[in-house]
């Protein structure tokens, strides 16, 4: 049960992130970059021992899943420019 619910979560974070940017498109840069950070961040923080646990190491692998998703993805996905036509 324990491994279906870890891809299940998983797969979450990575379509969370995905579907946002296809909805929303990519934003600014540095938004991208500060996502890139906050997921290296949540991945090299060290945890007490008393919270050591599945739990935990799925929730946080999540976060770091998903900021990462879509902090790489907003410079892989441009956003689309609309040009007016002029007359």
């Amino acid at each position: 049960m324990f491994a279906l619910l870890a891809v299940l979560v998983y797969v979450l974070a990575i379509g969370i992130p995905i579907g946002l940017l296809y909805r929303y498109q990519s934003q600014r840069w540095f938004w991208h970059a500060v996502a890139i950070a906050a997921a290296l961040a949540v991945g090299f923080v060290p945890t007490p021992p008393e919270w050591k646990g599945a739990a935990l190491d799925l929730a946080f692998g999540f976060f770091f899943v998903v900021l990462m998703v879509w902090g790489i993805g907003g410079f892989v996905v441009m956003p689309h420019h609309h040009r007016e036509k002029h007359a």
